[in-house]
């Protein structure tokens, strides 16, 4: 039980793991974490999304606070209650507090809870506090189910029209793939709103995920979307809860450190948080325009390190997008969306930016199958083994520890990180050379399969 509190939301397989009690007990110990007197809970497409709903909110009423609740919507649409008023019994009130209930691209069995307390996620420490409550209380918690009801989806609807009211009518062709998640219950209306030339996939949410799952990237999930791209401009998928992106052209599928070089030559001096997975292209790229910034791997740590910093914007590689400029500094897929279109109105060839990038060759992420309790401490052992690494292993230049280890070469880098949501570790190699990059791949693995 207590893997279901994991570094950046809590996940497990609905009443296995999220039982009732439990989910309860959850509710009532982050209610009681909450200063204010409102919490906002939205949930996604998940056949189990309005049970846990219930349950939640019975134990956030037993902890004396007042749920405004949203119904069905993205996480996007969840993050954004944090930064608006609602108006309640005649008084403006704004949430302190906000649960997303997901389970994001995991199989339709699992389901899980993302966490916001005061605008900042609540991850790290703060979940396992919240893990060990939950899980030594004994309390029993009723079944009070009132919540009041909140326009979420409209404000946000009507948020995004209003911003991006520059894009109506704009020609281009939209192939959008939302894989029966949640994003179509907004992006179909600000698509109509900004009366956008669009061919939809897959839009019903159905939590059984009947065409394909909700992961896009996953290339196999790809298929109908690029199919269908034959007869359109441009190409976008999202994970089940709408705030992961994947780009397609017909040529080219754009991960989020390529995007994050695109969007940053369209921003005046920025300031760019990347992963440790990001391309060294990536940083220097920006480098050159305003000021990059590594950091850890994970949605709760870039929020974290974007308030810090004020940066402009941060990407994964896997599709979290955050835009800290003109927007509030969280990720969201559809308000991504509607920023490539922009830079598509305004004239940039996406393909023509990606040409013009220094040539490297990298690999996908690739996972390597360990434990719990050993993928932390695989990293030590492998720190410690590349302070005097055998004599047939590439020069080291440099290592940065900042999330894992990335071992910098001459000619590229490799990564080996533990991850904090599976037991695996996660590699990922780059190199100007295809014959570099597998000759990084080939020496590193050897000490990972050693050290298993």
């Amino acid at each position: 039980m207590h893997s279901i509190f994991r570094q950046y939301d809590i996940r497990g397989i609905f009443q296995k793991e999220l039982t009732e009690p439990t989910v309860k007990k959850i509710g009532y110990y982050f209610a009681k974490r909450v200063p204010g007197d409102y919490i906002a809970v939205g949930y996604d497409a998940r056949l189990s999304s309005p049970t846990l709903f219930g349950w939640l909110v019975s134990g956030i009423n037993a902890a004396g606070k007042k749920v405004l609740g949203m119904g069905m919507v993205p996480t996007g649409v969840n993050y954004f209650t944090n930064f608006v008023t609602f108006n309640v019994d005649g008084k403006e009130v704004a949430p302190s507090a906000s649960i997303q209930i997901t389970g994001s691209h995991n199989p339709p069995e699992y389901n899980g809870f993302k966490l916001t307390l005061a605008k900042k996620p609540f991850f790290g420490k703060d979940i396992e506090a919240l893990g060990r409550e939950v899980l030594e209380s004994e309390i029993a918690i009723g079944d009070d189910t009132a919540f009041i009801a909140i326009p979420a989806k409209e404000r946000y609807i009507a948020y995004m029209v209003e911003n991006f009211a520059h894009l109506r009518g704009f020609a281009k062709r939209i192939v959008a793939d939302c894989g029966n998640g949640v994003a179509a219950v907004v992006l179909e209306p600000i698509f109509q709103e900004l009366a956008l030339r669009y061919e939809g996939l897959y839009c019903d949410p159905d939590g059984n995920f009947p065409n394909h799952h909700p992961d896009p990237s996953e290339e196999e999930n790809l298929r109908d979307l690029k199919a269908k791209l034959r007869e359109g401009d441009i190409g976008f998928a999202y994970d089940g809860d709408a705030d992961r992106i994947a780009v397609l052209t017909k040529e080219h599928d754009f991960k989020g450190d390529e995007l994050a070089i695109i969007f940053a030559r369209h921003m005046e001096n920025p300031t760019v948080i990347g992963e440790v997975k990001c391309s060294q292209v990536m940083y220097d790229e920006i480098d050159k325009i305003g000021r990059a910034i590594m950091y850890k791997t994970g949605h709760s740590n870039l929020k974290v390190k974007i308030a810090e910093t004020g940066a402009d914007f941060a990407a994964e590689v896997s599709g979290h997008l955050f835009f800290n400029d003109r927007y509030f500094g969280f990720d969201d897929a559809i308000y991504a969306t509607l920023r490539v279109l922009e830079l598509l109105k305004e004239g940039v060839d996406l393909e023509a930016e990606l040409a013009r990038l220094p040539k490297v060759y990298n690999t996908p992420e690739i996972k390597v199958q360990t434990t719990e309790e050993h993928k932390f401490a695989i990293i030590e052992e492998l720190k410690k083994y590349l302070e005097n690494p055998p004599a047939d292993f590439p020069p080291i230049r440099d290592i940065i520890d900042v999330d894992g280890v990335r071992i910098v070469f001459d000619g590229g880098w490799a990564l080996v990180r533990a991850s904090n949501t599976t037991p695996v570790l996660v590699t990922r190699f780059e190199a100007k050379s295809p014959e570099l990059a597998k000759l990084y791949q080939e020496k590193v693995m050897a000490i990972v399969e050693s050290l298993l």
